[in-house]
């Protein structure tokens, strides 16, 4: 089969002929469809993961169908479409584990998928059974593969954050996360505010469900929500501190600041803001199976599927490079013929 491999990190993308995996005990044989190429893989070369495993094969955002079972797996059957995530595998014993929040586990060294265990960017990967979905029907491989990872990880802090219909949600950022965002709240009957730095992508979000567009290079975010009423809760889909720093003075009273993108810098929060307002700062990682499950029944029944660019393998090294520099622009997903 071939695969593209990062040998260790910062090196580029290598194309390789490989066996196909045999799957042992507990494993399930995927027949690669098409992986999302998420910056997940820039923090890989970057080397931002002190467990991440070299050589290794990157992606995690996967669309496939199951090839075979190991010893002791019956199920999905073979021939079943099923989507691969983040999370690889966990203890299954301890207490995150048995209540089903396998994300969260604490009684084995972290495995991720594409990061300390070979991923997407290749014909075939080996799966942990219990640890793919089966996709809903009709919903289209190559665009969902990124609701394994952008998809979840919105759908799922949304949930965890308490939006509902009717909450004013604020998105900062409008990347592949961002964009799930605030397709989700919308879709939830949320009010949906997209906050960017300028209005190059205006349009776009209020085709997707926005109501108000804020771009911070003309007004103060915070104030603009704060004129807007409020918001029950603020998602930051950016790599960066910033953005939630200058925004978080418009959390309404009882709302939520809520961390889906991450940054180097630290976020300096007065107590008396707190407490007087009973705000609440908390982030979510991406989420167990049964999220998954969850985030992509609901894109099938509201028919929301990011917008992507399908690529080649061949093509993968390249946009991963363009990627890493800066200069790519929307969402590239590898197919697999």
């Amino acid at each position: 089969m071939r695969s593209a491999v990062l040998t260790e990190k910062g090196k580029p993308l290598e194309i390789v002929e490989r066996e196909v995996p045999e799957p042992g005990p507990g494993e399930i044989l995927v027949r690669v469809t098409a992986c999302g190429m998420c910056y997940s893989e820039v923090g890989l070369v970057h080397g931002s993961y002190p467990f991440a495993r070299f050589p290794t094969v990157p992606g995690h955002e996967i669309s496939g169908v199951v090839e075979a079972l190991g010893p002791g797996v019956e199920w999905p059957a073979p021939g079943t479409p099923v989507g691969g995530q983040w999370i690889y595998g966990s203890c299954g014993r301890c207490d995150q584990c048995v209540r089903g929040d396998q994300i969260l586990c604490t009684g084995a060294p972290r495995r991720v998928t594409g990061i300390t265990d070979d991923g997407g960017y290749a014909e075939y990967y080996i799966a942990r059974a219990g640890f793919v979905t089966p996709l809903p029907d009709g919903l289209d491989p190559v665009a969902a593969a990124p609701l394994m990872c952008a998809g979840i990880t919105a759908f799922n802090g949304l949930r965890h954050a308490g939006a509902t219909a009717g909450s004013r949600v604020a998105v900062l950022g409008t990347g592949g996360v961002g964009e799930m965002a605030i397709r989700f709240a919308a879709a939830m009957g949320a009010r949906v505010a997209a906050v960017s730095r300028s209005r190059r992508a205006e349009d776009e979000t209020r085709r997707r469900g926005a109501e108000l567009f804020v771009a911070t290079d003309e007004q103060d975010p915070a104030e603009a929500l704060r004129s807007w009423g409020g918001a029950d809760v603020i998602v930051n889909t950016t790599p960066s501190t910033g953005p939630a720093q200058a925004a978080l003075g418009g959390v309404a009273p009882d709302g939520t600041l809520l961390f889906l993108g991450v940054g180097a810098d630290d976020l300096a929060v007065a107590p008396g803001l707190l407490v007087m307002n009973r705000v609440r700062v908390m982030g979510t990682p991406s989420g167990s199976p049964h999220d998954l499950r969850d985030t992509l029944a609901f894109a099938a029944a509201h028919g929301i599927l990011p917008d992507v660019t399908p690529v080649t393998l061949d093509e993968a090294p390249s946009v991963l490079a363009t990627m890493i520099e800066g200069r790519h622009h929307g969402r590239s997903v590898i197919t697999f013929g």
